[in-house]
């Protein structure tokens, strides 16, 4: 089939890969969001998939609307046969969604019903979720709620940030995918509906939703590090500054400190919850690099009964 790609940052890549990859299809063209400034200077810069599309010698779409009567009519004069989705990060219109012939296939990193919308990891990892995925499917103009081509499954295991998680959903989503492309040119695969039942939403999650709760349970705060690794990142206040909690570990056998209670050891500095302590193993103060936790408690020269957050 003649393919068309959207999609914009790193995590789309492995997909794009594979289907350049593909003896069975041929990719003609990438869609992208616009180069987006990056860096001290500000810089304008591609992204990702548009670099990896220039690599390979395919033509990269930047609208900066896919409504734009332009990319529509230059959509239609390439004729794709299917436009595969990944992390595009722009609502399609119906307009656009009417111009393949086989539709948009999205590639989606969850068991859909299950977490529909812009963070579907990042909510499987802060609800605690031990089995995840990904699907594909076809895009109507609802949220994630077209019928569903094919899935797989991950697990999610008790480290794992949401980097960690998406790094290996997109490696299997690639697979899955390609293997749905397959399936559609030669007949042997039918999208099926969603089922009514076990709908979970997934919105973004901004830097307001970061900010951690020392009062909660000890498992609800490490669950919101691990789900804001690497971005927007988790964070508190310490003497009123931002300070940046990029990874913690649960302490079971400790239960002494107050909820953002300090305490520091030779080697460590812990903080209490709702339950028992986290360690703070790396942390990033304000105008700062990461830096291990106990290093930056033995530079700020914590007092007893210093606290974290307001």
């Amino acid at each position: 089939m003649r393919l068309v790609f959207a999609g914009t940052p790193e995590v789309a890549l492995p997909a794009l890969d594979a289907l350049i990859a593909s003896d069975r299809h041929e990719v003609v063209a990438v869609v992208t969001r616009p180069d987006a400034p990056a860096g001290r200077g500000r810089r304008l810069v591609a992204s990702p998939v548009a670099e990896r599309a220039a690599e390979a010698g395919i033509e990269v779409l930047k609208p900066a609307k896919p409504r734009d009567p332009e990319f529509l009519d230059r959509l239609r004069e390439i004729a794709p046969d299917c436009c595969p989705v990944v992390a595009y990060g722009a609502l399609l219109p119906k307009a656009a969604l009417e111009i393949p012939a086989h539709g948009w296939v999205n590639l989606h990193f969850s068991l859909l019903p299950a977490w529909r919308g812009a963070a579907p990891v990042q909510h499987a990892v802060l609800a605690g979720d031990e089995v995840t995925g990904a699907s594909t499917f076809l895009i109507e103009e609802g949220l994630d709620s077209g019928p569903v081509y094919g899935v797989v499954t991950e697990d999610v295991r008790p480290t794992d940030t949401s980097g960690d998680l998406l790094t290996r959903l997109s490696l299997a989503g690639a697979g899955l995918l390609a293997a749905t492309m397959d399936g559609i040119e030669d007949g042997s695969l039918r999208a099926e509906p969603q089922p009514a039942e076990g709908v979970s939403l997934a919105p973004k999650i901004n830097v307001e939703d970061a900010e951690i709760d020392w009062a909660a349970p000890a498992l609800r705060v490490d669950r919101l590090v691990r789900a804001c690794a690497p971005a927007p990142g988790a964070w508190t206040t310490f003497r009123g500054e931002r300070l940046k909690v990029n990874a913690a570990a649960l302490v079971t056998d400790r239960t002494d400190l107050a909820p953002g209670e300090l305490a520091v050891t030779k080697k460590a500095v812990y903080a209490g919850t709702g339950s028992h302590a986290v360690e703070l193993t790396w942390v990033r103060p304000q105008g700062k690099r990461p830096m291990p936790g106990a290093d930056w408690a033995r530079g700020v020269r914590i007092a007893q009964g210093e606290r974290l957050g307001g």
